[in-house]
């Protein structure tokens, strides 16, 4: 069984940043570009980036690209957040010919050394000096592209110092960290169309909010951008259980992706456009072999065996996403309906989540379709929405909704409440991804 790293020089170095620098959000590029220069600008020593941004598909977007780049034989560098449980998620180093592999600890703990070192001290956020760590990783191991999520919005987020990336590419956006980015898709989405460079091609992924594609566009027909948009330029569906991808080039029969749920048919088709934007060859048995292993820890992925795993029902279907906002919940509801139609089982929601995000419109997605829910705390965060408080929002969404003091608690008790039922059900923990982290770490079961 895959076991967490429980020794870890670089956590220990993270922990003193932690102790050292605030560890909210701040966006601006000031401090970030201050560091990458006494660092002597590894950002501008990087192979062909991929930049990618939006509120939902990114990480699904992120993992599409490594396959694709990785089975025509590419080294990938990639870096994502945040973590699920371990920091060294968020750096993966490509090996010419193979899959990409994490940092290891003592490389990753000397980089953020060399960068704390840089910075002297000075003001800063913890996320900022991870961020030029990825650089510096990047910059000194040699590999054949780059794939490069935003953390937060794109205008000021830190990865946006790239001055000119092969291509960059925006996933769908809907209203999430408001505070931050605005209360209106249209004034999220100016934010997001920060990483758009001028002259550089751009790939907008499939977009729900008329608003939100149109502040797109125009910012990229002002940039002077080459620019696909899903629906327009490109775009795959369903046909005869495989899935057909068309753009300006013809149209690919193919395999269904690995990960399930339909609205990873528009976020493989937007990677396969952005690579090939990117100026990437890509055949068409790549594109085989990618959707076939492609994997991405924490959306929707059917949990593994492990001590919390045993909890729950016998035969029962578990599954985890760490989606957080009303455009999350839209597709997870949509795609345990898909299960439904070809499983039915009762659906039990355990969800857990911070107190930056809307409850209620995570929960309305599930009305009429979930059974029960049980609400849980999220271990080991000092933002997390009291489970009562959370039930009431599940409840003023139309759900029935049961509070519990951790997720072995509602395994348990959802255990005991179907354990004469005719069909075990299907359970889905999500509404953060720290819940779906502190899960997988408890399991036993990290990312890999």
């Amino acid at each position: 069984m895959t076991t967490a790293i429980t020794v870890s020089e670089a956590g220990a170095e993270i922990d003193k940043l932690m102790a050292l620098h605030p560890k909210g959000f701040d966006l601006s590029l000031g401090r970030i570009t201050r560091l990458l220069d006494r660092l002597g600008n590894p950002q501008d020593r990087l192979p062909p980036v991929i930049h990618v941004a939006g509120t939902n598909g990114k990480g699904s977007f992120t993992a599409f690209a490594r396959a694709l780049l990785e089975a025509e034989g590419l080294a990938v560098h990639v870096h994502t957040s945040p973590h699920l449980v371990n920091w060294h998620e968020r750096y993966r180093l490509g090996v010419k010919g193979g899959r990409g592999r994490l940092a290891e600890d003592a490389v990753l703990a000397d980089a953020i050394r060399r960068v704390a070192a840089a910075n002297a001290g000075e003001t800063i956020t913890v996320f900022e000096i991870l961020t030029a760590v990825a650089f510096l990783l990047f910059a000194e191991h040699p590999a054949d592209a780059v794939v490069m999520e935003v953390g937060l919005g794109g205008r000021f987020d830190a990865t946006n110092v790239i001055a000119r990336p092969a291509v960059a590419a925006i996933m769908p956006i809907s209203l999430d960290h408001q505070a931050y980015l605005g209360d209106r898709v249209e004034l999220i989405a100016a934010e997001k169309a920060g990483i758009l460079k001028r002259g550089v091609p751009a790939v907008i992924g499939h977009q729900e909010f008329d608003g939100a594609r149109e502040v797109l566009t125009d910012t990229a027909a002002r940039l002077g951008c080459p620019v696909s948009v899903y629906g327009q330029d490109f775009l795959a569906y369903e046909e005869f259980g495989r899935m057909i991808y068309q753009d300006g080039d013809g149209l690919i029969d193919l395999p269904l992706p690995r990960l399930p749920g339909r609205h990873q048919l528009a976020n493989a088709a937007a990677a396969i456009r952005a690579v090939k934007a990117g100026g990437f060859a890509l055949s068409e048995q790549a594109i085989e072999t990618a959707l076939q292993q492609v994997e991405w820890a924490g959306r929707l992925q059917r949990m593994p065996q492990g001590p919390l795993l045993d909890l729950a029902p016998a035969g029962a279907e578990v599954w985890l996403d760490g989606g957080h906002n009303p455009g999350a919940g839209q597709v997870i509801a949509e795609t345990m309906v898909s299960f439904e139609e070809r499983d039915p089982r009762p659906l039990v929601l355990i969800v857990g989540m911070i107190n930056t995000k809307e409850p209620v419109g995570y929960f309305r997605a599930f009305a009429g379709l979930a059974e029960k829910v049980f609400t849980v705390p999220v271990p080991a965060s000092d933002a997390g929405l009291d489970p009562v408080a959370l039930a009431g929002d599940a409840a003023d969404a139309g759900c029935k909704a049961e509070p519990c003091g951790s997720v072995a608690e509602a395994l348990t008790t959802v255990a005991a409440l179907f354990k004469t039922a005719p069909q075990p059900p299907r359970i889905m923990i999500g509404g953060s991804l720290y819940l779906v982290g502190a899960v997988l770490g408890e399991n036993g079961t990290p990312p890999r």
